[in-house]
């Protein structure tokens, strides 16, 4: 059974980006016969933003996605983050750290994919007693390379181009590359569709799987939606919502971005008909990373 994922976190209404990667993920799971899961990413509650769930989940109504199974929220599932982490933590894999982002810049001699490597001295040096502490995932020096459906092959050295990452932070929660990975395995997700801003997280989360001995889905990172000056379309960079109405022509244009073959009739058909048409001739080679 292949199982899809959408997973958008509540720190603002859907905007176009938004409904380009939920409907990639939607349709490549239903053509192939698949389930599609809903997942409110809210497990950083520092960018949450009050009504933002309901108002996501209001909105992909309104645009005819219809889920599998209950919606699932990772600020309720703290208990099986811990229990990966506590597993991780009784093999060796994982240790505390009291360093402040200061200090690791002030420290570190390596530059990774995200900036300064981090050296390691709380796995090498005590902790400081009273201080905040996070939680690391020691890296080794093995590559992991895996075959993006869009983008192509990929490969990171651990521990040089990612270095020991946090997988709880020093405010107690926990971290995405963790949360993401447990909830994917806790829930048999099999194809993950989603941004290409998640590109370079990936190869942490093959990592983690690996340790927790979970399984791997087929990965596909889809082009990323610009605005005039070139940014990702975002809250940050002041996306607009989705329209409530124009439904039908909005969801056009996303097809239209994933390079989808479309009827002529396409803007003037029923809802139902064009998710129907869309899925039915759903092709995951046309979405390219030019």
């Amino acid at each position: 059974m292949v199982v899809g994922r959408f997973a958008p976190s509540p720190t603002g209404p859907l905007h176009f980006g938004s409904l380009v990667a939920a409907v990639a993920s939607y349709c490549d799971a239903k053509n192939r016969g698949g389930q599609w899961l809903l997942r409110i990413e809210d497990v950083d509650q520092t960018r949450y933003v009050a009504g933002a769930s309901e108002e996501i989940i209001n909105t992909l109504q309104r645009y005819g996605f219809v889920w599998d199974g209950d919606i699932v929220y990772q600020s309720q599932r703290s208990t099986h983050y811990q229990t990966a982490l506590e597993q991780l933590h009784q093999r060796g894999l994982a240790y505390p750290c009291t360093c402040s982002r200061k200090e690791i810049a002030d420290s570190s001699t390596l530059l990774g994919i995200e900036g300064a490597i981090y050296p390691g001295t709380c796995l090498q040096h005590a902790t400081k007693p009273g201080a905040a502490t996070a939680w690391r995932i020691k890296t080794d020096t093995q590559t992991i390379a895996f075959a993006d459906q869009i983008q192509g092959q990929q490969q990171h050295q651990m521990a040089s181009d990612i270095g020991d990452f946090v997988v709880k932070r020093a405010d107690g929660l926990f971290s995405y590359q963790l949360a993401v990975v447990a909830d994917d395995a806790l829930q048999g997700v099999t194809h993950v569709v989603r941004g290409a801003d998640l590109l370079n997280s990936t190869t942490r989360q093959i990592y983690l799987q690996q340790l927790l001995g979970y399984p791997t889905p087929v990965y596909a990172h889809i082009p990323l939606v610009l605005n005039a000056d070139g940014q990702k379309l975002s809250k940050q960079t002041l996306a607009t919502a989705l329209p409530d109405d124009n439904v039908v022509a909005t969801l056009v244009a996303a097809l239209t971005f994933l390079q989808q073959r479309l009827p002529d009739n396409a803007l003037s058909l029923p809802l139902a008909n064009l998710w129907q048409w869309a899925i039915a001739h759903w092709q995951l080679p046309k979405v390219t990373s030019d």
